[in-house]
């Protein structure tokens, strides 16, 4: 073999050699990037109407009371603040609800699947003062401020909430009936008794009485007058295991060019 040959074989062997390091480097940041808590905004929200589930689809309409789910958050004494607010057509983004909840209770795996399900909360807002949209209900912003993440650790979601308008209230009054069952009987103070006889082919037979203050008369023979009282009517999958083979199988290639060139040198 020539040296010419020996030469290029040396520097091929060298070159795929070095190619395998850079490959083998990319592969390890890869893993470890792609391992527990990896750095950036990690995390995923859904709004879910009922009936709840766990299954990491997002729902834009949502009843009254509704929740929200968290995946893929990184592990650690790790909080979310949760924060809604009245959005437009509906509301000026007056807040309507604040809160915190725990997220860190392990790490990433699973990202935005069932798997991994960090925590899920329950949710009724008071609407009360927001005319609602006729056909959609009241439009809804939650904002999610995550801790631990490295950079921005916001997240938004918008949705529309219906079913917590109050229906109006209506009065019914029942006609009351006042009856007065009180009889009040004055009896006379005095009787004159005066009988008057009139002489002549008959005789009158009538009979004068005459009450005093408070009494009654009565006149006419054998009449009678009386008087009484009335009635009223509520992430990323890690692609780092496919470049470590390739390193790895680049490397064994390296280093067999390198061993042929050294035994092409040593028989020429």
């Amino acid at each position: 073999m020539s040296e010419r040959a020996r030469v290029r074989g040396w520097t091929v062997g060298r070159l795929l050699f070095l190619a395998a390091m850079v490959v083998s480097s990319l592969a390890v940041t890869q893993l470890a990037s792609a391992g527990p808590n990896p750095p950036g905004n990690n995390g995923t929200v859904k709004v879910d109407d009922s009936p709840f589930d766990d299954a990491p689809n997002n729902e834009p309409h949502v009843g009254c009371t509704f929740q929200v789910d968290f995946y893929g958050y990184d592990e650690g004494d790790l909080d979310a603040t949760v924060t809604f607010e009245a959005h437009p057509p509906t509301g000026d983004r007056q807040v309507l609800l604040t809160d915190t909840v725990f997220i860190g209770e392990d790490d990433n795996a699973g990202g935005g699947s069932e798997a991994g399900l960090d925590a899920s909360e329950t949710y009724t807002l008071d609407l009360t003062g927001i005319e609602p949209h006729p056909n959609q209900g009241v439009h809804v912003k939650l904002t999610i401020n995550a801790e631990g993440s490295q950079g921005a650790d916001v997240k938004h979601k918008v949705f529309w909430v219906s079913g917590c308008e109050t229906p109006g209230t209506t009065t019914t009054t029942k006609p009351t009936t006042s009856t007065s069952g009180t009889t009040t009987t004055t009896k006379p103070t005095s009787t004159s008794g005066t009988t008057t006889t009139t002489g002549g082919s008959g005789t009158s037979g009538e009979t004068s009485t005459t009450a005093a203050v408070g009494g009654s008369s009565s006149s006419a023979a054998g009449g009678s007058s009386s008087s009484g009282g009335g009635v009223l009517p509520f992430t990323g999958a890690g692609v780092g295991l496919p470049m470590l083979v390739g390193a790895i199988a680049l490397l064994g290639l390296g280093a067999a060019t390198l061993r042929s060139g050294s035994r092409r040198r040593q028989h020429p």
